[in-house]
């Protein structure tokens, strides 16, 4: 027993001289190597906080970031999202939506109109004049929505952080470290989608949905180049076309386009697409289209037993004009002359519901896809046409408004002569602005002998157009293939698009807006319908310079074309 207790003694003694040792050796050591670490932990302890905080911040957003508000006769519902692009998207069920480029903030603005009212709907409409207070009355009830969203989400956003931050760390300090870096992170974002906001972005929306209803939601385009309170007179404009929309249900009154703009749809390619003319049917019926224009390329081989796709154009019931393309042959061109409502141009000039047209035809033949943009010989001839319907441009005694060729090339010939030209061939969309050549062609200077009446006369219209010509550049708009490229159209994974266009024209005959369509490809089941205002162009076109005579003109020194068919 004696040895026993001995032996623990001798254990005890030994394990009290290890730990004073211990105590001797680790206090300094320790002093030391904490200044070293600490720092480090306590950022990786702040950014931890950070991630939780933010995460926090996110599963509040998306919890609370919605409320709903009366705009108008509607329910609508109002929500925020993190994004990287911004926008603001206005959803209307079964109609389709709007997508409007308004802000670049990190946040995306959805507007969804859940239902309509329809005891306040016929109440709005049984006293005259109550649908157009509405309308005015719903930019201010948006508002308060925004703000009400803005709030709630905000507090949404801070409540999480606080209270994820609250659960994982249990200290008070990271819990209010968490509200900081929140409350900095919305005000940046707020601050973000202030600077970036652009009211104007109502004017120029994205619609997607259903054609039919394009017109109705979109609205007129006249009236889109008032500048006067445009935020507010776009919105208001907006919710008043979908409330008489919607209203037309509940049996208030239909909606009339307003009818003083020239409306000319622009279609090109149609490549014997039989689907291409149910497009086009519907866009000239819902929109209420006056003329449309052809740039050519409406068969692919141009033979007899193909002239019979043209019958249709009788059937649109409005002016058809029409040029040749490279794969439309003289059949082709006689079949749609045999149209009751078609006008072929070629080297010629028309005047239509007070537009005035010029066209010509492809010099071209080539149904099997052999243009070739490299071709010296082929890119001559285009060039040449496009020479030919200058020198007629410039002899005629009415100023001309729009131009149609098929190959853009022949364009560059015919900058300062009119403010547009049309064209087609490329099967893509494109739109810029040209250049006179320096050593263009020009009216001669008025001779010393006195002319006879008919010679004044006769030079009025060229003098009009190129003082039309010396305050903007002439705008070359290319257009898509409305056939989808045919059957060729199928040769890439994904179908071309049918594109065609719509082109405002005012009082004046300016050219003031225009939309884009797209329908997706052979399936048919999308449609994409793009407004785009018209600018006055920032660079004014230069002066022509005179040259001895009007044959002397240069070639252009346009380069060649990307080839198409």
């Amino acid at each position: 027993m004696s040895r026993r207790v001995a032996l623990a003694a001798r254990r005890a003694r030994r394990r009290a001289i290890v730990m004073a040792a211990g105590r001797r050796r680790h206090p300094a050591d320790s002093r030391a190597s904490m200044p070293r670490h600490k720092w480090l932990l306590r950022i990786a302890r702040g950014l931890l906080v950070g991630a939780v905080a933010i995460a926090g911040m996110f599963i509040g957003v998306t919890l609370g970031g919605s409320t709903t508000q009366d705009i108008g006769p509607f329910r609508a519902q109002l929500s925020l999202a993190p994004s990287w692009h911004g926008d603001t998207s206005v959803e209307i069920p079964p109609l389709g939506s709007l997508e409007l480029d308004s802000h670049d903030g990190p946040v995306h603005l959805r507007i969804r109109l859940e239902s309509l009212d329809e005891a306040r709907t016929r109440a709005f409409a049984a006293k005259s004049g109550n649908l157009e207070q509405v309308s005015h009355d719903a930019v201010d009830q948006l508002n308060l929505g925004v703000r009400r969203l803005a709030m709630q989400t905000a507090g949404c956003g801070i409540l999480g952080a606080m209270i994820l931050v609250a659960l994982a760390f249990r200290a008070r300090r990271e819990t209010a470290a968490a509200g900081l870096v929140v409350v900095f992170a919305l005000a940046s974002t707020g601050a973000a989608t202030l600077l970036t906001f652009k009211p104007a972005a109502i004017q120029e929306p994205t619609y997607r949905g259903l054609l039919v209803n394009a017109p109705a939601i979109i609205g007129d385009a006249r009236r889109i180049t008032d500048r006067y309170e445009e935020y507010r007179a776009q919105l208001q404009k907006l919710v008043l076309n979908v409330s008489k929309l919607y209203g037309t249900i509940s049996s208030l009154p239909v909606y009339e386009p307003d009818k003083s703009a020239t409306k000319v749809l622009h279609i090109s390619d149609m490549h014997l697409n039989p689907a291409a003319w149910g497009v086009v049917r519907s866009v000239a019926d819902q929109f209420d289209i006056d003329i449309i224009v052809d740039t050519g390329d409406i068969n692919d081989w141009g033979s007899e037993p193909e002239a019979s796709y043209v019958n249709v154009i009788s059937d649109l019931r409005v002016p058809y004009l029409y040029i040749r393309g490279n794969h439309d042959s003289a059949v082709t061109a006689a079949a749609v002359a045999r149209q009751r409502n078609a006008i072929v141009l070629d080297d010629t000039i028309v005047t239509v519901k007070g537009l005035t047209f010029a066209g010509i035809g492809d010099p071209r033949f080539t149904p099997d896809k052999s243009t070739d943009p490299t071709n010296e010989e082929q890119h001559q001839q285009v060039v040449t046409s496009g020479d030919v319907l200058a020198k007629k441009i410039r002899q005629s005694s009415t100023p001309v408004d729009v131009a149609m060729v098929h190959d853009p090339v022949s364009a560059q010939e015919l900058a300062g002569l009119c403010p547009l030209v049309l064209a087609g061939h490329r099967h893509e969309r494109q739109i810029s602005r040209l250049n006179p050549n320096p050593p263009m062609a020009a009216p001669l200077p008025a001779q010393v002998t006195s002319p006879s009446p008919s010679d004044s006369t006769s030079a009025s219209a060229p003098a009009s157009a190129a003082a039309r010509a010396q305050q903007e550049r002439t705008l070359l708009m290319v257009e898509g293939s409305t056939g989808g490229a045919g059957l060729r159209g199928l040769e890439s994974s994904k179908p071309l698009p049918l594109a065609l266009s719509i082109l405002y024209f005012d009082e004046q005959h300016h050219l003031s807006a225009y939309d884009d369509i797209q329908v997706g490809g052979t399936g048919l089941t999308e449609v994409s319908l793009q407004r785009h205002l018209v600018q006055p162009d920032t660079k004014a076109a230069p002066t022509p310079s005179p040259t001895p005579s009007p044959s002397s003109s240069a070639s252009p020194s346009a380069s060649p074309a990307p080839a198409a068919s």
